[in-house]
């Protein structure tokens, strides 16, 4: 089960990485868009599973954009803007809007409404979001794992290792990528932050430890034992 991609639309580099910075830290795999035309590309390419839009943007706003998306896919929206009136709440949610967000907002309201419609939007999948590897039972959505049916307490970042790594087990993947897709922004950790990672997740692992091989000179893979 892949992380969960967002697609930011919003013509404001400030915003899109303060929400990139929020999203990522939870785990996310996000993407940016700088107005409804660019975001119409990128959508079919990416397939992310919601769209945070702000409202008001040159070239289509995001309502204009809403109602391009909702043509063609299901993908849910959550709307931004710094117009809290009534009638663009009502309006946002009539065209399809999932949710509507007032600026400024706080990191934990933000992503509160993003799990909140992530759950409504993919529940009948939930299932398929619980991932079995070996002893180990990896639920996405609850963000829990098991050993032998017991339940682990791991960080969000260890989770997001075992997590990946779990997804293919006996693929290697870099450190880099696991930068990447976990951390979500490769400038802002070093290789070293996965090993210091990885050696608390072994521990946490106990027993089964051994499950996460060390490739020497490329990074990290996982094994059922």
């Amino acid at each position: 089960m892949k992380p969960y991609t967002i697609l930011i639309i919003d013509d404001e580099p400030q915003m899109r990485n303060l929400v990139r910075t929020f999203l990522a830290k939870d785990g996310y795999v996000v993407e940016e868009a700088t107005d409804g035309m660019d975001a119409l590309t990128k959508v079919y390419n990416l397939q992310p599973h919601l769209c945070i839009v702000d409202v008001m943007m040159p070239y289509m706003d995001g309502f204009e954009f809403a109602k391009e998306l909702k043509r063609k896919t299901n993908i849910p929206i959550i709307f931004l803007s710094a117009k809290g009136e009534e009638w663009d709440k009502v309006e946002g949610l009539k065209i399809g809007g999932d949710d509507y967000i007032v600026k400024p907002f706080m990191p934990g309201e933000l992503i509160a409404r993003v799990e909140s419609v992530l759950r409504r939007s993919y529940q009948h999948q939930h299932k398929s979001q619980e991932l079995t590897v070996g002893p180990l039972v990896i639920d996405h959505l609850a963000h829990k794992v098991t050993l032998n049916n017991e339940p682990i307490s791991l960080t969000v970042k260890e989770f997001g290792i075992l997590e990946t790594l779990a997804r293919n087990p006996g693929r290697v993947y870099t450190r880099e990528q696991i930068l990447s897709l976990v951390w979500g922004d490769r400038h802002k950790s070093t290789d070293r932050t996965i090993d210091t990672h990885i050696k608390t997740l072994r521990l946490k692992l106990g027993e089964a430890e051994s499950m996460i091989e060390t490739v020497w000179g490329i990074g990290y893979k996982l094994e059922v034992k």
